[in-house]
């Protein structure tokens, strides 16, 4: 599935590239995950000193000791959320914004939470650029999820706990897929789908994340 590259996009080639060899090749095979990957701008969302390395397979490091990940796992986690049109999706970890620009492409609207406040508006920003008009961003601990707009149709986590927290089990609607990095030296990504009856647990692929930390600071 390869769309030919637009003459007036510079980098379009190398993310046609970057599509073609580090995701089709690799087994992601939702068309409209490749086409969301194929057009939104990785290089936009790291650091100007990083741009050359924008559409690399590798992690890069954003500040705050975070980082975006690699784009096949990007394109991985968003295609093993089984993602719908009408779905109103969770993501765990703002970051830079560039997971939740191609959650943007897929779904209804995506909820967004980062716990650094330096990580926030530069986001916001990133993806007002872009035109990301279906996506809220709020500064606040993930751990705790987003109470008052659940129940979501799919839950994307991009730090590792030890273990799934329980108020985000709580927000899943029934039928909903839950993506989570889980572990601390050695990870592990899980899907864990709701059923009527309890939850389904899958075994992705073993994988490396940051920490999924909680906040510390004190509160009004």
């Amino acid at each position: 599935m390869q769309n030919p590259p637009d003459p007036d996009d510079p980098h379009a080639v190398e993310r046609a590239r970057m599509v073609l060899e580090q995701i089709e090749r690799r087994g992601v095979v939702d068309p409209r995950v490749l086409r969301a990957m194929e057009s939104v701008p990785r290089h936009l969302f790291v650091p100007e000193s990083f741009q050359t390395s924008a559409y690399e397979d590798a992690p890069l490091p954003i500040g705050e000791g975070q980082t975006i990940s690699q784009p096949y796992i990007v394109a991985f986690m968003s295609e093993a959320i089984r993602p719908q049109s009408t779905d109103r999706v969770l993501e765990i970890g703002t970051g830079s914004g560039y997971q939740t620009a191609v959650l943007s492409c897929l779904v209804r609207h995506v909820f967004t939470i980062e716990m650094r406040p330096q990580l926030v508006e530069p986001a916001r920003a990133r993806l007002r650029q872009i035109g990301c008009a279906n996506v809220t961003v709020r500064l606040g601990d993930g751990h705790d999820g987003w109470p008052e707009e659940a129940p979501f149709d799919a839950i994307l986590v991009t730090a590792a706990p030890r273990e799934t927290p329980q108020a985000l089990l709580d927000q899943l609607a029934v039928g909903g897929r839950l993506v989570i990095p889980l572990g601390t030296l050695e990870q592990e990504l899980v899907r864990l789908t709701r059923r009527e009856e309890g939850l389904d647990r899958e075994t992705l692929l073993p994988v490396r994340f940051v920490p999924l930390t909680r906040d510390r600071r004190p509160r009004d």
